[in-house]
């Protein structure tokens, strides 16, 4: 596995899976074109561009250089790579059609491609097993998803965000944002925190104050000041879940 401290940002959701056989960190989806509404999905792609990098990633066609010139205009300020793939010819495997310019997109590039196109953009990167990122189960475990008040416990993000950030949403930010020892470490902050801290403005729980001490002020634990992120309302490729 390639390690990367900067995130990827892909177009769509195959392009995710396939780029997630050769990269441990952070895939983002822009989900096409929609990524010129999203506003939320904007904002994270800025804090990440101050933190770390980001690293555009989109197939070579016009609608992915449309894309890519979008996100270099709307993320001003932070560090910016590009990765390219070459024009291949062809179609990918669950496709009844090539695209309408008859090119392969990140999705049906060869690992051995992306790891060269990867390798020209000037990230620095380190290859070893994948990391420990945190999981559907963490979250279970932690009343994030899957128990009967798991909604109610997020439900406070709607005073703080335009929209709802599900389980599934907070659960990509998370890994994109933190490791899963921080995440382990503000839990048990968490847990430790009085009625005011640990449930602000009187109602949630987990999901608000994630991003209470992540995006409302610097957050510090641990003996370390944690850069403050913004929020995002990406959704995962393995779908929603209570």
């Amino acid at each position: 596995m390639i390690h990367l401290r900067q995130a990827v940002v892909v177009e769509g959701k195959y392009d995710k899976i396939r780029l997630s056989a050769l990269v441990d960190g952070p895939i983002l989806v822009t989900n096409g074109f929609r990524i010129f509404k999203n506003r939320e999905q904007l904002a994270l792609l800025r804090r990440l561009a101050r933190q770390d990098g980001i690293l555009i990633l989109t197939d070579s066609d016009a609608a992915g250089f449309k894309i890519r010139n979008y996100i270099k205009s709307a993320v001003p300020n932070g560090r910016i790579y590009h990765a390219y793939i070459p024009e291949i010819l062809g179609k990918e495997a669950r496709k009844d059609h090539p695209s309408k310019e008859g090119t392969l997109g990140v999705e049906g590039m060869d690992l051995q491609i992306l790891a060269a196109a990867l390798q020209k953009s000037g990230v620095l990167f380190a290859e070893g097993p994948k990391k420990n990122p945190v999981t559907r189960m963490d979250f279970y475990e932690n009343s994030l998803s899957g128990r009967p008040d798991s909604s109610q416990k997020r439900l406070s993000l709607l005073r703080e965000l335009p929209h709802y950030l599900s389980a599934a949403a907070l659960l990509e930010a998370v890994n994109a944002l933190m490791s899963r020892e921080d995440f382990l470490r503000l839990l048990d902050r968490l847990d430790a925190a009085g009625p005011q801290e640990k449930y602000p403005r009187g109602g949630g729980c987990y999901a608000a104050c994630f991003f209470h001490f992540f995006v409302s002020v610097p957050a510090c634990f641990a003996g370390s000041i944690l850069p403050v992120p913004p929020t995002d309302a990406l959704r995962s490729p393995v779908g929603d879940f209570p």
